[in-house]
């Protein structure tokens, strides 16, 4: 694929980053709209979403460097390091510490939980829909070797040097997977955050939705961290996301609201 979007001599602009960057502007453009249509002040919804996407990335590189704890401690992976800074990181890792942020932040700021979260749900299931375009442009969070017709095969040695992607083997293209699901998901948000729904709905849903959509895309991703009871980390941690989601759904406020 493209992990370099622009290469002069040494220097180049990862496409990983760029998109990330993207996303980030994209998901805080469509969080913003829908918190106008709520009512809430844009001041600190803005700055929601730059403490919980600073708290998100780190939470995904601490997840990502504890499940690759033995090579990082034999020096095959460094973790002071670009592979290292571009990575994607764990992502249910990084929304679980994003919501702790959130947590924090909705408290000091008096701001109403569960339509704060609800209007963060539709920016956060675009924004991962790009983010993970940047994944396939990268190299990472490669998919299992396949003989289906939509396989896709990696053949840039810079993508492999980056992510250690294998080179000339059809693979499960999961980013693609993941980032079709997401802009369903993103679909559905927003058809439904549209009409009366009792305050929580949305996010519940997202969280429902996105640990259904991860657990099953996750049969298809290459893993090198064993397997716990047959299932890999991550969808243990989509589990708990969903019992999570269906925590919110349970406990939102019966009034609906129509925004």
């Amino acid at each position: 694929m493209f992990p370099r979007l622009i290469s002069i001599g040494s220097f180049f602009l990862p496409t990983y980053g760029t998109l990330v960057a993207l996303a980030f502007l994209a998901g805080l453009y469509i969080t913003l709209h829908f918190a106008k249509r709520a009512g809430l002040k844009t001041d600190p919804i803005v700055n929601l979403a730059i403490y919980t996407a600073l708290a998100g990335l780190l939470g995904a590189k601490i997840a990502m460097v504890l499940f690759d704890f033995r090579k990082y401690r034999t020096g095959e992976f460094k973790l002071f390091s670009l592979e290292t800074l571009q990575s994607a990181g764990v992502y249910q890792a990084g929304l679980v510490l994003g919501l702790v942020m959130a947590a924090w932040y909705i408290r000091r700021q008096h701001l109403p939980w569960l339509t704060t979260l609800d209007v963060f749900a539709p920016g956060l299931a675009v924004g991962h829909a790009i983010g993970r375009i940047g994944c396939l442009c990268a190299g990472c969070c490669w998919g299992i070797a396949t003989h289906v017709p939509w396989a896709i095969t990696f053949r840039n040695p810079q993508a492999w040097q980056l992510t250690g992607v294998p080179l000339g083997i059809p693979l499960h293209p999961t980013q693609i997977y993941e980032s079709l699901a997401e802009a369903i998901i993103f679909v559905i948000l927003v058809w439904r955050i549209r009409r009366p729904h009792a305050e929580g709905m949305i996010f519940g849903l997202y969280l429902i939705l996105y640990s259904v959509s991860r657990f099953v895309i996750e049969f298809y991703r290459f893993h090198e961290q064993p397997l716990e009871l047959g299932l890999s980390l991550t969808q243990w941690m989509s589990i708990a996301l969903l019992l999570l989601g269906v925590w919110v759904l349970l406990n939102r406020r019966k009034t609906p609201a129509a925004h």
